[in-house]
């Protein structure tokens, strides 16, 4: 894909990897910039630690810098594909009891010592992109919202909700679906939080 435009700010995702596929380090800035928030929220809720989340957000786009090529556009907004790879690294992580560094490693990057400002900065980072993603879901129709909250934010099995509902695990699964696909939808069509 040949890049057309001079300032990557205004970019699509797919054109930003493309271009980080390419080694162009302004496209990987801004695309880091438009989803660290939204990496940070994610990595601390289920961490609820700072500084491993701040880790874990490094090894994330260090991943994204190395897979950049491999990206397969599913719709707008790559941000279910880094939410993917931060899921991945940090399982990994859990497993083996220490923070995966292979990414890193492979580019060459040191790790970085966070000082008590540096963890305030992930903590508003990560404040400001669950604010944003629970507004929007918020926004969500009820039984959809009800939907995402139960399994994304709570990590309920759909067998679990569907009991709940009073429904079958398919509907619960449709109901998530949907609202996931609104919530990218709108993250594509408002920009990425900043």
């Amino acid at each position: 894909m040949k890049v057309h435009r001079l300032d990557p700010r205004g970019w699509p995702d797919r054109e930003l990897l493309a271009a980080v596929a390419a080694r162009d380090g302004a496209a990987f800035s801004v695309f880091y910039r438009r989803h660290l928030s939204a990496v940070i929220a994610y990595l601390l809720r289920q961490t609820g630690d700072p500084e491993m989340a701040a880790d874990l957000a490094a090894e994330v786009f260090a991943a994204v810098l190395l897979s950049a090529s491999r990206y397969r556009a599913a719709g707008t907004s790559a941000l279910p594909w880094v939410i993917g790879i931060a899921r991945h690294k940090l399982l990994m992580s859990l497993r083996r009891g220490r923070v995966e560094a292979r990414a890193r490693r492979r580019l060459g990057l040191e790790p970085v010592e966070l000082d008590d400002l540096d963890l305030q900065r992930v903590e508003r980072l990560g404040d400001a992109g669950a604010g944003r993603l629970e507004q929007l879901v918020g926004q969500l129709p009820e039984r959809e919202r009800a939907a995402v909250r139960a399994h994304v934010v709570d990590e309920r099995s759909y067998r679990e909700i569907a009991s709940e509902l009073v429904c079958s695990e398919l509907v619960v699964r449709k109901r998530v679906s949907r609202g996931l696909a609104r919530v990218r939808e709108q993250i594509s069509n408002t920009g990425p939080a900043s």
